[in-house]
């Protein structure tokens, strides 16, 4: 098959043929049909995880059609229309059997932990744990964005943000998941500032719900226009891009009594940023991460995107071969676009 690999970090990424995969004890083998360029890619392409190893293929943001099982997996799956979750729990360690499996101890994490789907088909572990089937009317580039970005959002807000009606919201950063974030948090009743760089990226995330915005350099104090939009701090605040400023800002963004998210990846120069715990000790100030979504908690998303409360659809802004793909990824350190990007079409 064909497959973008690189051997070096931060070096070339070509097109290469590589052995087709072969399904693994209790995986699959999934033809894959679309997949998302992240942000993520490019942190594993220029070595910020240290669990890759090289040469490597990387990708994480799939859907496609099972083609193949191993030993002890349902063969029902032969065929399924199916995403995965980017983080793939085990099922048997303590934390995926307290249903946590975005931190399984074992965890498996497609173009990280293992060759991913820049590619023809990858090979996934843990297939039973971790599947999530497609509803049929949900096209492979929209489904792709789910097991990633629009996932992450979802279990941010829901449950780590616990978002609902007439919540106060903001989201720092409108990239796939910020924008996701916003979208999400305004299904659910939630009156969202959404704050970024780019009006464009701003005019989007009007259109996914936010009732206010941003432009961070046009204003001498974000957080000061944050809380002059809504009236006071908010009450839940998402740093979705994950920087040192971003977090800081979220942090000082909200009410006494709030609650702040990390979901950007604080990694590089901002793996230990300086939090101003005072803040925290004197407001009551509450800190969560968030790291992915469990397959088991798909049927909610999905269940809202059905309903159309949701529509990640409009989050698909760039589609491409598998070499734009590449390129894309090579400058996902410059925030190229909108939305979300993604690879649908794979050379034989």
């Amino acid at each position: 098959m064909k497959a973008a690999l690189f051997e070096k970090f931060g070096g070339r990424i070509d097109i290469e043929n590589v052995p087709d995969p072969s399904p693994p004890d209790g995986g699959v083998v999934v033809e894959v049909h679309a997949n998302g360029v992240c942000r993520s890619d490019w942190h594993g392409w220029v070595g910020h995880d240290p669990s890759i190893r090289l040469p490597h293929v990387p990708g994480h943001e799939m859907s496609g059609v099972v083609v193949a099982t191993g030993t002890g997996v349902d063969q029902a799956h032969i065929s399924r229309r199916v995403t995965v979750p980017f983080v793939m729990g085990c099922g048997t360690c303590d934390q995926c059997r307290s249903g946590n499996q975005q931190v399984c101890e074992n965890q498996f994490q497609a173009g990280f932990s293992g060759w991913g789907s820049f590619a023809r088909y990858v090979a996934l572990p843990f297939a039973d744990e971790n599947l999530v089937p497609l509803p049929h009317d949900m096209s492979f580039a929209t489904a792709a964005g789910l097991g990633c970005r629009f996932a992450t959002a979802f279990r941010a807000v829901v449950d780590q943000g616990a978002v609902n009606e007439g919540t106060t919201v903001a989201v720092w950063g409108s990239g796939g998941v910020g924008l996701s974030a916003v979208m999400i948090a305004s299904a659910l009743g939630a009156r969202v500032v959404a704050i970024d760089i780019s009006d464009d990226a701003l005019g989007l995330a009007s259109r996914c719900g936010a009732s206010a915005t941003v432009n961070s350099t046009a204003v001498d104090d974000p957080v000061a226009a944050v809380r002059d939009h809504m009236g006071g701090g908010v009450k839940v605040s998402l740093d979705t891009l994950g920087s040192t400023s971003t977090a800081i800002a979220s942090i000082r963004s909200l009410a006494r009594r709030g609650r702040h998210v990390q979901v950007g990846l604080m990694i590089g120069d901002d793996a230990r940023p300086v939090i101003p715990m005072w803040r925290l000790h004197a407001s009551e100030i509450e800190l969560f991460g968030s790291h992915g979504m469990q397959a088991w908690r798909y049927p909610d998303m999905l269940e809202m995107i059905a309903a159309g409360r949701l529509d990640p659809d409009m989050l698909v802004t760039h589609t491409f071969d598998l070499a734009a793909g590449i390129d894309h990824l090579r400058a996902m350190d410059t925030f190229p676009g909108t939305g979300f990007a993604v690879i649908t079409d794979f050379p034989e």
